[in-house]
């Protein structure tokens, strides 16, 4: 993957053709899992229902993935199902990369979730970004209460959250063929920051 080779942290996933291939990517890695429907033309899996999540056995994975694969259409072209473990916390972040116009490629970071639109809390830097840089965003947030100790939850991992800012940084640095990328959503788990979504478009 282009972004998982810069140090950006995806939970552990498996790639397969088939239902029996999901159900057995699942017991690999444990349940509860979610499986989603993927290809090169696939941008928005949520938005046409290509997600199925909190899959907990066998039977309901073997389900779920027949049913992606059936509303595969011919536009699509060739799809495949991505099984990965469900993951949970109660934070989101959203990190991406954006061309400007004016400026050229910049990084972003904001808050995510249901907030997102709410709030509209969001950072940019232009590449590249130092490791100061991406600390400066991440204090630029206005909803720095999310980012300390929540419900129970630890505080942000910043250091980890600065290496997935420098990576998306270092992405654009080593492919100019990227026009943008977003990692969203960011899910805080125990404290650190992990990417269970990512849309990376290309020239």
């Amino acid at each position: 993957m282009r972004l998982a080779a810069h140090g950006i942290p995806f939970p552990a996933e498996r790639v397969v053709t088939t239902a029996s291939e999901a159900a057995e990517a699942a017991a690999t890695l444990g349940y509860p899992v979610v499986v989603k429907l993927g290809g090169d033309t696939i941008a928005h899996k949520t938005e046409r229902g290509l997600v199925r999540l909190r899959l907990g056995d066998a039977a309901a994975v073997h389900e779920a993935a027949t049913s992606l694969l059936a509303a595969a259409t011919p536009d699509d072209g060739a799809v495949h199902l991505l099984v990965a473990p469900m993951l949970s916390g109660q934070r989101e972040l959203i990190a991406g990369l954006h061309h400007d116009a004016q400026f050229g490629m910049t990084v972003m970071l904001g808050v995510g979730g249901i907030l997102a639109e709410a709030v509209a809390d969001v950072a940019f830097r232009l590449v590249p970004v130092s490791r100061g840089d991406a600390a400066s965003m991440i204090d630029d947030l206005a909803t720095q209460k999310l980012l300390g100790p929540f419900r129970g939850e630890p505080a942000v991992d910043r250091e980890a959250l600065v290496d997935v800012i420098v990576g998306l940084s270092a992405a654009a640095v080593a492919d100019p063929s990227i026009v943008a990328a977003d990692l969203n959503p960011l899910i805080v788990v125990a404290g650190r920051p992990v990417a269970v979504d990512a849309l990376v478009e290309v020239a």
